[in-house]
């Protein structure tokens, strides 16, 4: 039996998630409480700027990283495991949407004689068998996939309030709009 700590683990893709959260919670408050807007330009300027991190943070859970084997192998990930994993298998862990993943690759290492052809994988999310990758001198291939997936409900509601999010700065965004749009049209009579 392995055990992983998980009380350390979080993946990289859920602390970007909120290191961009953060940033737009900073451009947000980041003006003194008597501050007032002098265009509604400048207002649509923050709005960019808001939702920019904003849609940053959602695609970051929603789009794993495309790594290469030797990126994964480099991760620490199998450090996380005790005992400590054979060193023919490699870990990914990853977000996708509101799926926490687990991917699981066997390894065969490949004899310096070998004749078969070496061709190293590229990034990917998931890699099939077949795929090759050179590792600390050492060459391999994946001989097996086994991919888990656990639904976590709370990336769901994270994915439902960052639309939301975005939605009403949209919205803020529309009625800036308008009313710069009135106060021209009333300018000009």
């Amino acid at each position: 039996e392995y055990f992983f700590n998980a009380v350390t683990f979080v993946p990289l893709q859920i602390q970007d998630a909120r290191n961009h959260v953060n940033q737009a919670i900073y451009l947000l408050m980041n003006r003194d409480v008597n501050y007032h807007f002098k265009t509604g330009s400048e207002v649509l300027k923050l709005m960019d700027a808001v939702m920019l991190q904003l849609s940053r943070a959602r695609n970051r859970l929603t789009t794993p990283a495309t790594l290469t084997l030797p990126e994964i192998a480099s991760s620490g990930l199998t450090k996380m495991f005790s005992p400590a994993l054979p060193p023919d298998i490699l870990v990914n862990f990853y977000i996708n949407l509101n799926k926490l993943c687990l991917t699981l690759y066997q390894l065969h290492v490949l004899q310096p004689s070998t004749t078969k052809n070496f061709k190293p994988a590229g990034g990917s999310i998931l890699h099939n068998p077949g795929a090759m990758f050179e590792f600390g001198n050492q060459r391999y291939e994946v001989s097996h996939v086994h991919k888990m997936e656990c639904v976590v409900p709370w990336l769901n509601d994270a994915l439902v309030f960052f639309t939301v999010s975005l939605q009403l700065c949209q919205q803020l965004k529309d009625k800036v709009m308008a009313l710069e749009k009135e106060l021209c049209f009333i300018t000009e009579f």
